[in-house]
């Protein structure tokens, strides 16, 4: 009985075990199957995202392709454009040179077609001049011969040598055609002063009296005002640092010295003067100056003098009603504003001369408003004479030519100093209406240095001349006297003397206005009495 029980006991344990290992086995087995299952499901969906992937390289890439193309499209197009572009203005400059070479080669074939015919007319004038020589030759034979026998007859009757008798008579043909020469030029010379004067007068006071301008000229102001010599430590800043900093961003020099309430601004460039100046008087006005702030407040001034400067140009187009200027030219008209030449307003020079040149053309019977453009633009190249080398006729006739201005204008601007040789009959206007401006009282001011140079120029030159004792410059150097040697020269001489020293000072000087030259020859005649 105890056997049995143990058996079924061990039966109940190997029963429990089978189940065990049964549990475990089949535990193992649905594990593996939802791996299995598991792994099945993300590799389905890997080759299902790697096909996405694949589409969306495939869509991209199409996109791309695309894209590409149409760029390419487009850049090709653009460059066809341009090369059409280009294309058609090489057609037309290769069009505009074959008309103008048309119209040259038809010129020369004018001037050709005149250089025969004034050729042929050549020839035959030649002709009848060798027919009329030889016939001259005959009577110069003729007379030669008749002179001859003449005199020998008059030396037969006279009793002379011939170099006697011709000693005589050249004295004598010298003596009236001196005397007669003289006379002549007195007279000749007065009448056509006369006529000169009483025309030139006319027009010239017309001139003046339609444009009545002010006597006076602008002055630049180069110095700035500071309430105390507290400020000038202001300005100059710990060790020099604010006014470097002034500098730099101005481009000017700042003399501060031991005046009392002054600084002093020095600059060649009148804009960057003017900046210097007002940004100078602001910050003394603010009170706060410091590197940053000196920058800030020159960059504003900058624009304020830039934006100042094109309202200046508008202006001074508007006062001379000139039309249909460039643009870019108001700011060159602007800058004249602050730029000055002996003291003298260069811009209200500028509206002078174009007012006076018009009313001598108006008088003249010839355009008036073209005369006008030519006078306001003359003087155009010292808007950029500090920037360009070069003089400001050939400076201006440049920018004038770069900007769409006529040649009738330009050869105004290039000639109103006798640089270049006229071709307009506006450059002589415009070149006497700018000695007008410059030479009226309290136009200008002349340095000391030039104005002795002139007068002693003046002196050498009269006294340069044979039977000249003495010369003095007076009146400015407007006029000259001259004092001549009364037992070298006689009256007839001294008016031929007075017309040479007169013709010399206008070739070998430059003036303002006229000079004039008077002569005095004196004859004093001493006796004693004892």
């Amino acid at each position: 009985m105890q056997n049995c029980t143990m058996l079924a006991v061990e039966m109940t344990g190997l029963v429990i075990a089978i189940i065990v290992i049964a549990g475990v086995v089949v535990g193992l087995a649905g594990l593996w199957l939802a791996q299995f299952v598991t792994g099945k499901s993300r590799l389905r969906l890997a080759e299902e995202k790697a096909k996405q992937i694949v589409e969306e390289s495939k869509t991209q890439a199409k996109n791309t392709i695309r894209t590409a193309e149409m760029e390419s499209k487009e850049e090709i197009f653009k460059r066809r454009e341009k090369f059409e572009r280009e294309t058609t203005q090489m057609r037309n400059e290769l069009r505009e040179t074959e008309r103008h070479l048309t119209k040259r080669e038809d010129t020369l074939d004018r001037k050709w077609d005149n250089a025969n015919n004034k050729e042929r007319s050549l020839e035959k004038r030649e002709k009848r001049f060798s027919a009329r020589e030889q016939e001259l030759a005959n009577k110069d034979s003729q007379l030669s011969n008749t002179l001859s026998e003449q005199r020998a007859k008059l030396l037969q009757i006279a009793g002379i040598s011939p170099d006697e008798a011709k000693e005589m008579l050249l004295g004598r043909i010298e003596s009236e055609v001196s005397h007669e020469a003289s006379a002549l030029i007195e007279r000749t010379v007065g009448t056509a002063k006369e006529e000169a004067d009483r025309r030139s007068r006319e027009i010239v006071l017309n001139a003046i009296q339609r444009y009545a301008a002010d006597h006076t000229c602008d002055n630049t102001v180069s110095t700035v005002d500071i309430p105390s010599d507290d400020m000038k430590g202001r300005v100059i800043g710990r060790e020099g640092r604010n006014i470097r900093a002034f500098e730099k961003a101005t481009g000017v020099d700042v003399i501060i010295d031991d005046t009392p309430g002054v600084v002093v601004v020095s600059a060649f460039d009148p804009i960057r003067r003017e900046v210097a100046r007002q940004s100078l008087e602001k910050l003394i006005q603010d009170g706060r100056i410091h590197p940053a702030r000196i920058e800030e407040i020159v960059a504003e001034i900058q624009k304020e003098v830039e934006a100042n400067i094109l309202e200046m140009g508008k202006k001074v187009v508007l006062e001379t009603n000139v039309n249909g200027l460039n643009n870019r030219l108001l700011p060159y008209l602007g800058r004249l504003y602050y730029r000055t030449s002996y003291g003298q307003s260069v811009m209200r020079h500028s509206v002078e001369v174009a007012f006076l040149a018009q009313a001598m053309a108006d008088e003249l019977g010839l355009d008036g408003t073209k005369a006008r453009r030519c006078g306001l633009l003359h003087d155009i190249g010292k808007a950029a004479d500090h920037e360009i080398e070069g003089g400001h006729p050939a400076i201006g006739a440049d920018i004038a030519k770069r900007l769409g201005e006529k040649q009738d204008v330009i050869n105004a601007i290039a000639g109103h100093h006798g640089d270049v040789a006229p071709t307009s009959v506006y450059t002589p206007l415009v070149a006497a209406a700018d000695a007008m401006s410059a030479s009226r009282p309290g136009a200008r001011r002349e340095t000391l240095e030039r104005y002795i140079k002139r007068l002693e120029n003046l002196e050498a030159i009269a006294t340069s001349f044979s039977g000249t004792k003495n010369a003095y410059a007076i009146q400015a150097g407007r006029e000259i006297r001259v004092i001549v040697d009364p037992e070298k020269v006689n009256d007839e001489a001294a008016w031929q003397i007075a017309r040479n020293i007169a013709k010399k000072v206008e070739d070998e000087l430059t003036y303002p206005g006229e000079v004039k030259v008077t002569l005095l020859r004196e004859v004093r005649c001493v006796e004693y009495a004892r």
